[in-house]
């Protein structure tokens, strides 16, 4: 029977302990299961209305795209869907505006499932956003819809991490 040479029983010894390494400072672990980063709560009105008056229309997109991107960073079991959304919105008339109209209904699927995740009964509708959106209330249904899932973590500033109850 041989005997293990000086420092080779450590070594040994703290594998058998399940004592692994650190990763190196520049490596980043991938995010917790059940968390994400909070969004940012806007003024309803402002997103509807103000705004887009004020931009001509540009902050539309903006919208479109920031909500998409920021629903992925929130929850990443939502796709991220923002290029394709404002894609569509850019270049929807080659598919004679059907595009656009499935992205905003899966827009609608994509906030019922942020707000599952933050433990809400989920109320938002697709269906409800297009005929809303018909209107012209869709971008104020919907962001009085998001807005539901940010209050629901109080003060916490945009952008830091929460835990996801779904």
């Amino acid at each position: 029977m041989s005997h293990p040479q000086q420092g080779q029983g450590q070594q040994q010894q703290q594998a058998y302990q399940g004592g692994y390494s650190p990763a190196p400072a520049q490596q980043q672990a991938p995010a917790a299961v059940g968390t994400g980063l909070n969004m940012r709560r806007r003024n309803p009105v402002g997103a509807w209305l103000g705004l887009p008056i004020i931009t001509f229309g540009i902050y539309g997109l903006v919208w479109f795209f920031k909500v998409h991107n920021e629903l992925h960073e929130y929850d990443r079991r939502i796709d991220n869907a923002a290029t394709s959304a404002l894609l569509s919105m850019l270049f929807g008339g080659i598919t004679l505006g059907i595009w656009p109209l499935v992205m905003w209904v899966k827009l609608g699927g994509r906030i019922a499932q942020a707000q599952r995740a933050a433990g809400l009964q989920p109320s938002c509708s697709g269906g409800m956003g297009f005929l809303l959106g018909i209107f012209g209330f869709g971008v104020l249904y919907y962001q009085l819809q998001l807005n539901k899932v940010t209050d629901r973590y109080g003060d916490t500033p945009a952008g830091q991490q929460v835990s996801l109850a779904a």
